[in-house]
């Protein structure tokens, strides 16, 4: 029998609110899990943003706590606080018209290489899914990201890349949906690993990896893969039947 997968064939329809909820999960599975750390940002294109409230991990959110804000970070929607590092998303919206959906954490790996203000090499095929341009490193620590001037000249400093280690700090993943910035997140951190097991391991070998695969991986827009997300939803919902009740 003939059969072409679509994504409505292998996960049931997700609201833009659901969809963060699950994407935050399955992030946190992935090391994005520095406690209460961390924020997820949706643009609905009507000048408010979905976002994830101050006070609740991502491996507990669930839809009804999701927020809506306006781009001055102020609450239109819901009964939780406004994560205290908001303005980093608040100013990227501003600029980036292009970004639907954005991504901050300290996933372990990825950290000691923004830590280290290093930009490791891809190693292996996995490590370069993220595709979306070159991975950028940001020194964007003349101020701390709450405070509105300093986050906007981090932004600055992206330039149009979608991928950005935040020195001293974390990671940035831009996208134009939920599966675009989850696998570009996902890709990221495993890239992070794996370059510094390979390092840890006593090898300071380039990549193995052909320039030319690189550079399309690099420079691929791509919005992810068909089946990454949607396994990675599924195993969401096995985890927590009632996640979407």
């Amino acid at each position: 029998m003939d059969f072409t997968p679509t994504a409505d064939k292998l996960i049931p329809d997700l609201s833009p609110r659901e969809e963060l909820v699950v994407l935050a999960r399955t992030l946190w599975r992935e090391g994005y899990n520095d406690h209460l750390a961390g924020h997820i940002t949706v643009n609905l294109g009507d000048g408010t943003l979905l976002c994830n409230p101050w006070l609740i991990t991502w491996a507990e959110l669930r839809p009804s706590q999701v927020l809506r804000i306006d781009l001055d970070g102020r609450v239109v929607e819901g009964d939780w606080p406004v994560p205290l590092g908001v303005p980093l998303h608040l100013e990227m919206h501003k600029l980036r018209s292009d970004v639907a959906w954005a991504v901050h954490n300290h996933p372990l790996y990825a950290t000691v290489w923004a830590d280290m203000g290093e930009v490791p090499p891809v190693m292996d095929q996995s490590s370069a899914l993220g595709g979306g341009g070159e991975l950028c490193l940001v020194n964007e620590y003349e101020g701390p990201v709450n405070d509105p001037a300093s986050a906007r000249r981090a932004v600055e400093q992206m330039a149009g890349a979608s991928l950005a280690l935040l020195a001293g700090h974390g990671v940035f993943v831009l996208g134009g949906s939920a599966r675009a910035v989850h696998q570009r997140a996902v890709a990221l951190e495993q890239r992070c690993q794996r370059a510094w097991h390979v390092r840890a391991a006593g090898s300071n070998a380039p990549s193995p990896l052909p320039k030319t695969f690189l550079d399309f991986m690099a420079n691929s827009a791509g919005e992810g893969f068909l089946g990454f997300w949607e396994a990675a939803v599924r195993a969401e919902l096995r985890a927590d039947p009632d996640l979407l009740d």
